[in-house]
């Protein structure tokens, strides 16, 4: 199966897709590109000029899809000073088009990227995701996947969570404030197929859900979800942050990623054994230890900030070693056993800050390597897998992580060398910039006493 690419449209192609939008009204298209920490950056198009940018590619700088947290361009990554600092070619997927509701007769369409000569960025997330379920497709397997997000709502003036203490699931906060329900109205108007919405654990913490697709699609979805969230509610007055860990002593958000295999001919569930106690297939189990295997490497890519390990704490149901359990809410992968076409695992390593693309590209690439290797799953332990303290912990803070990573040369491989060198130097250069800073803490603690 040859490698993905991102070929400009024919003329024919072009033309139609500008006149579907045409006739759909839209005057404008964003041209958006999911960058390292999934943040949308790109463009906006009036439709006159759609055709043109879709059939030769949209002029960008060349290294936005490796800026750091703070849209610094890092040295190093070879997308900036190594290559002059040239532009990219934006190529948009006309699959991925959905409405912006809350912006007059305008749509988004994601994009991937090329370099001039038409080489591919290797490094975009979108990318490093397309390659991962090549690599699947290469076996026979499609992917299904689906992304749960938690996220803090707050006043967007006064920094006032909209509402106090813990009450998670109380069905009356769901509707209460009315911007958040206006919010499920325009996700559905989006092209995002919401299934609940429930307060969580933490004041002003919420989930909202959505429907599990295949492939590419799902990571798409959960792209428009996070950056819909943020930049609707600032229109209603209020602040989304899916920062993992904004307050001390109260919840962190994750992002629980949810998988499956199933057969490209049949579309037959390939994690399914019907006679098997738990539902699981070999495959599952192989998949499953996999993941285990190389979940220390993938928790630079599941959690991605310093902030991240904030979360990971005993008890939290935030997964600090690496385990496995049918329905344990404590361990790192949680079987679904539902033994029927839906059975699938669980990933509840991730932060709500994580990018979907790459937390989907890092399940997939561990997963595929325990297949490959015929990897035996360990045996289920009894009791909740947090409790036990036997298990091999996993990362505690960011620098850990990303020496794990730089370790496993068959997770990094799967990965692509390209896009391991830019994450790893941009994070590397993240953590030294958090280090130069002086914690309001420290300042609290030591200044006046001594």
């Amino acid at each position: 199966m040859p490698a993905p690419d991102c070929t400009p449209h024919n003329a024919e192609s072009a033309r139609m897709f500008a006149q579907s939008l045409r006739e759909n009204s839209v005057d404008y298209v964003r041209f958006e590109l999911p960058d390292l920490a999934g943040l949308s950056r790109g463009k906006t198009v009036p439709i006159d000029h759609v055709e043109s940018y879709t059939r030769n590619g949209l002029n960008l700088y060349g290294g936005a899809v490796t800026l750091d947290t703070a849209s610094l361009p890092i040295s190093g990554t070879g997308y900036n000073e190594d290559v002059n600092f040239a532009d990219c070619l934006m190529v948009p997927d006309p699959d991925s088009v959905s409405n912006i509701p809350w912006l007059a007769n305008t749509a988004r369409v994601i994009c991937d990227t090329k370099w001039y000569d038409g080489k591919p960025q290797q490094a975009a997330p979108r990318m490093v995701l397309k390659n991962a379920i090549a690599a699947a497709a290469a076996r026979g397997y499609g992917v299904k996947m689906g992304h749960e997000y938690e996220f803090y709502v707050v006043d967007l003036a006064t920094r006032t969570p909209l509402y106090r203490g813990n009450p998670i699931f109380v069905s009356s906060l769901i509707h209460q404030h009315p911007g958040m329900d206006r919010l499920m109205r325009v996700l559905r108007e989006s092209g995002v197929d919401m299934i609940t919405a429930n307060g969580e654990f933490g004041p002003g913490q919420w989930e909202l859900n959505f429907a599990a697709l295949d492939g590419l699609a799902a990571a798409d979805r959960a792209f428009v979800f996070k950056n819909t969230v943020k930049e609707y509610l600032r229109t209603e007055g209020l602040l989304a942050t899916f920062m993992t860990k904004p307050y001390k002593g109260l919840a962190g958000s994750c992002s629980h990623f949810h998988i499956s295999l199933y057969d490209l001919q049949t579309g037959d569930n390939l994690f399914l054994d019907a006679a098997d106690p738990d539902g699981m297939s070999g495959l599952m189990k192989s998949f499953t230890q996999g993941i285990l295997d190389h979940a220390p490497a993938a928790q630079a890519i599941w959690n991605p900030t310093t902030n991240c390990y904030r979360r990971i704490r005993p008890h939290t149901f935030a997964p600090s070693n690496v385990s496995w359990g049918v329905e344990d809410r404590s361990a790192s992968v949680r079987i679904k056993a539902s033994r029927d076409k839906r059975q699938h695992l669980e990933v509840r390593v991730p932060s709500a800050l994580s990018n979907p693309y790459l937390t989907a590209a890092a399940t997939i690439a561990a997963g595929l390597l325990g297949v490959d290797a015929g990897s035996t799953l360990a045996p289920e332990r009894a009791g909740l897998k947090e409790n036990d303290p036997s298990f091999t912990k996993l990362p505690t803070e960011m620098h850990e992580a990303l020496a794990a990573l730089a370790a496993d040369q068959a997770f990094t491989a799967a990965l692509g060398a390209e896009f391991v060198k830019v994450f790893t130097t941009v994070k590397q250069a993240e953590i030294m910039r958090m280090r130069d800073d002086i914690p309001l803490v420290e300042t609290e603690e030591y200044f006046e006493l001594y």
